[in-house]
């Protein structure tokens, strides 16, 4: 769901952006070779300035989320591919934590100590 950015959050609006558009390709809710909503409409969904949004579309098309077709506009890329599986994972352990009495920051925290310390 595209909302406001949230100005006091001390993440940057245009971080937001490309964390909300992303979110919402992963899960499928903004479809492959769906054409995105203007830069303008966006500024206004955003309540942002104009150039936090083609900030954020760089940053999205340079990390393979969506292309641009000049004069036409932003497109979801077509070859996206989100193994459903690992979907399915994170939710089991959402529900395991959550079973557990784990917050989302607790969790994140959680997440991010073993992303930096676990071995691949």
């Amino acid at each position: 769901m595209l909302r406001k950015v949230d100005k006091h959050s001390g993440v940057p609006a245009y971080v937001q952006i490309v964390n909300m558009i992303k979110s919402e390709i992963i899960l499928g809710n903004l479809q492959q070779g769906l054409q995105l909503p203007t830069v303008r409409e966006l500024q206004a969904i955003f309540d942002v300035n104009i150039n936090t949004v083609l900030k954020a579309f760089e940053k999205l098309k340079a990390e393979g989320f969506i292309e641009a077709e000049q004069g036409i506009g932003y497109f979801v890329k077509k070859d996206i591919d989100v193994d459903k599986k690992i979907i399915e994972i994170i939710k089991g352990c959402v529900r395991e934590l959550r079973s557990h009495q784990i917050d989302f920051y607790t969790a994140m925290i959680l997440f991010e100590e073993v992303w930096k310390n676990e071995e691949v």
